[in-house]
C-alpha cells in the first residue's frame, strides 16, 4: 500500500475505523459480551470497594487486554473463515491458538483480580 504522508483527516478516518471495529466486536462476537460483562461488573465492583490508582491500572490493563486478544482472535476467525470455508487442519490449529491466546489472558486477568479483590472482601 502507498504511503501518501500524514494529515489530519486520514488520522481523524483511521480513528473512525478503529471504533467501528470496537463497535464490530461488541455487537456480535458473543465472546466478547460475556467478557464486556464481566468488565462491567468488575469495574462497578471496583468503583464500589474503593480501588487505588495502583489496582484500576491492573484492572484496566487486565480488561483492556483480553478485550483486544478476543478482537485480534475474532479477526484471525473471520479471515480464516473467508480463506477456508472448508475444513482445514492449519486453519483449525490457527483458530484454536488464537482462542487459547485469549483463553490464557482471560485466565490471567481473573488472577489479578482475585489478588485485587480479594483481600478487600475478605475485610467487609
Amino acid at each position: 500500500m502507498k504511503n501518501s504522508g500524514f494529515t489530519l483527516k486520514k488520522r481523524l478516518k483511521s480513528f473512525r475505523y478503529a471504533f467501528n471495529g470496537v463497535f464490530l466486536l461488541l455487537r456480535y462476537e458473543h465472546n466478547a459480551w460475556i467478557h464486556a460483562s464481566v468488565a462491567l461488573c468488575v469495574i462497578v465492583a471496583g468503583s464500589l470497594i474503593g480501588l487505588s490508582s495502583t489496582e484500576w491500572l491492573f484492572i484496566v490493563v487486565a480488561i483492556g487486554t483480553v478485550l483486544a486478544a478476543e478482537a485480534i482472535n475474532s479477526s484471525i476467525e473471520a479471515l480464516s473463515d473467508l480463506v477456508s470455508p472448508e475444513y482445514n487442519e492449519a486453519i483449525k490449529r490457527t483458530k484454536d491458538l488464537a482462542a487459547g491466546a485469549v483463553l490464557i489472558l482471560s485466565i490471567a486477568a481473573a488472577i489479578t483480580g482475585l489478588i485485587i479483590f480479594l483481600p478487600k472482601l475478605t475485610l467487609l
